[in-house]
């Protein structure tokens, strides 16, 4: 995510609670993801569960866009 949007976050972050649930619950998939990525070697379920930690982590990601889409749209 680019460091404008991460700043826009932040400042929206306490003023809006579906952002503030997304932007937790990304962060959160991305710790987990990130312990896959720290293991040498992934079983096929733990593959399959990153893989799916990936997709729930991209369709968030979509949902922040639309909402920091909004908020630009209000400010220009």
């Amino acid at each position: 995510m680019e460091e404008r949007d991460k700043a826009l976050i932040e400042r929206l972050i306490n003023h809006d609670e579906t952002l503030r649930k997304y932007w937790e619950e990304h962060l959160e998939l991305e710790k987990k993801i990130e312990e896959y990525n720290k293991r040498l070697y992934l079983t096929p379920e733990e593959e399959l569960e990153k893989k799916r930690l990936k997709k729930i982590k991209l369709a968030g990601k979509d949902k922040i866009e639309a909402i920091l889409a909004k908020y630009r749209k209000e400010i220009k």
